[in-house]
């Protein structure tokens, strides 16, 4: 009897080995273009979660995870679909973690992931219009709607007693969704958009744009833009006419760079981006342990969308996106154990056994129909050159 579990137990390590396979997933995120001071942390996020798996060798059988990444440019929905079309037909990734702008995410579902029948997990595209989009069941994003950001917002500038504003946006699926939905919640609320005004990306001046604005008036000016990009133009103009001298600064435009441009010229304006607690964040920093900027935005959030996928495959027992399409959900959501940042290994072993996971992850993951997070937000307030945080939303 001894004899035959040991040959049992040596064919079932055989097998376990012959399974084993280098998993390919893409990280398309935009390493060129307006937000491209962000990604190198997305991607580093996203991939920090793929060594994690591998180091574990829990994975499928002992299957290793490698990153191939790829350029969405943020702004390009020619250059993004053939990025994509690339690392899904030549690459053979079986699953992406991004795209990050709302725009290029929404021309690589619908023309090249829908397609081919892949999954993908944006950390940072927050559009409306992708929570109706046509999918098969394949996008999720741990990032919330911008129609919750619309509400943050409002709440943001009602509660400190500002009832007035210009919106200046990027002209695009993120700019426009976003400035809307503001503009619906502030409104509600019974504050008052004097003008919500689009501008183009790459343009060397935005004075034009700044006088329209400052025609307007407005208490706040809310910049629905891109750091690296024309949102910065459109506040140095404003500073630089005095228009306005306070702004509010969503997501888009919350990085390093904007304090590097503008330091504490922006002193007493305001912020909000998603982000996980004070206590998930400590806990991801301690992970990250100084390799790179774990408090930068949609950073966390990238860690997140790549262990999705990863916990989504073992508890389909393939890394087929056909098939593990169908867990993202499971694991993201209860019932089953909670899993940290960090206990990706863990989750790996329950899942193997047969068991549940309840993946929080470095954001406190929970996502609802349509496969999106609920959301929380870092509310910023700016103040001696520095992004301070005024609390959580």
């Amino acid at each position: 009897m001894k004899k035959l579990l040991m040959a049992t137990a040596a064919t079932a390590l055989v097998a376990g080995a012959a399974s084993a396979e280098d998993i390919k997933l893409g990280v398309i995120l935009g390493f060129t273009g307006p937000i491209e001071s962000l990604t190198p942390s997305m991607a580093a996020g996203a991939e920090l979660a793929m060594k994690e798996v591998t180091d574990s060798g829990k994975l499928l059988g002992g299957s290793t995870v490698t990153p191939v990444r790829g350029d969405s440019t943020c702004i390009d929905a020619a250059a993004a679909t053939a990025v994509a079309e690339r690392l899904i037909t030549s690459d053979g990734v079986k699953g992406i973690v991004g795209a990050d702008c709302s725009g290029v995410t929404g021309a690589i579902l619908s023309n090249v992931a829908v397609a081919n029948g892949v999954v993908m997990v944006s950390p940072s595209a927050t559009s409306p219009a992708l929570s109706t989009a046509e999918d098969n069941g394949l996008f999720f994003r741990t990032a919330p709607s911008d129609a919750r950001q619309g509400v943050v917002i409002t709440d943001i500038l009602t509660d400190l007693g500002i009832k007035e504003v210009a919106v200046t946006y990027t002209n695009n699926d993120y700019g426009k969704g976003l400035a809307d939905s503001f503009q619906a919640a502030f409104e509600a609320a019974g504050g008052t958009v004097t003008i919500n005004a689009a501008h183009e990306d790459g343009k060397a001046d935005y004075s034009a744009e700044v006088a329209a604005l400052a025609s307007a008036g407005g208490e706040r000016l809310v910049v629905a833009g891109y750091v690296d990009q024309g949102g910065s133009g459109v506040v140095r103009a404003a500073l630089d006419s005095g228009a306005f001298d306070t702004f509010h600064f969503p997501d888009g435009m919350i990085s390093a760079k904007l304090l590097e441009n503008f330091g504490s010229e922006i002193d007493g304006s305001s912020g909000a981006h998603p982000s996980p607690s004070t206590e998930l964040a400590e806990a991801y920093a301690a992970l990250v342990d100084g390799a790179f900027d774990s408090t930068s935005p949609f950073t966390p959030e990238s860690y997140d969308s790549a262990a999705l996928i990863m916990l989504a495959m073992q508890a389909a027992g393939s890394s087929d996106p056909q098939v593990y399409k169908d867990k993202v959900m499971d694991v993201a959501n209860a019932p089953g154990e909670k899993i940290a940042v960090g206990e990706l290994a863990k989750a790996l072993e329950i899942l193997a056994g047969g068991g549940e996971v309840d993946f929080e992850g470095a954001t406190g993951v929970e996502l609802i129909g349509p496969g999106e997070a609920a959301g929380n937000y870092r509310e910023i307030a700016y103040d001696g050159g520095k992004d301070n945080t005024a609390g959580f939303r």
